[in-house]
């Protein structure tokens, strides 16, 4: 079952915003499944595995829709089998509630749940 995070709106940082620190990303994270992790206490990484080529480029496909929708994009990174993701709010600098909330998403859709 998905995190309630999944839930949440996709509110873009305000303005004068910073990136959050280790202690405030922390809580974030645990609510996230186990793909994912912070790097460098600047982005999220995570690495999705699939049976081929044709069940990971839908996958793509999903989250590209989401991201599109939602006006929030990962870098994705798509081979035989695999699917890569890194998220980060680049108008801060670093990571922001946004960016887990997408993270929730992603895991929502690789576990079958849709994105809704």
């Amino acid at each position: 079952m998905s995190s309630p995070l999944a839930d949440e709106p996709v509110e873009p940082a305000d303005e004068d915003a910073e990136p959050l620190t280790d202690d405030e990303y922390a809580e974030y994270l645990a609510e996230l499944g186990p793909a994912w992790e912070v790097v460098d206490d600047h982005h999220l990484e995570a690495s999705y595995e699939f049976d081929d080529f044709a069940d990971a480029l839908a996958f793509t496909n999903e989250i590209g829709e989401l991201a599109e929708a939602e006006w929030h994009h990962p870098d994705i990174h798509l081979s035989w089998g695999e699917v890569g993701v890194e998220m980060w709010s680049h108008d801060v600098g670093g990571l922001h509630e946004a960016d887990f909330v997408m993270a929730a998403r992603m895991d929502r859709i690789y576990d079958g749940e849709g994105d809704e």
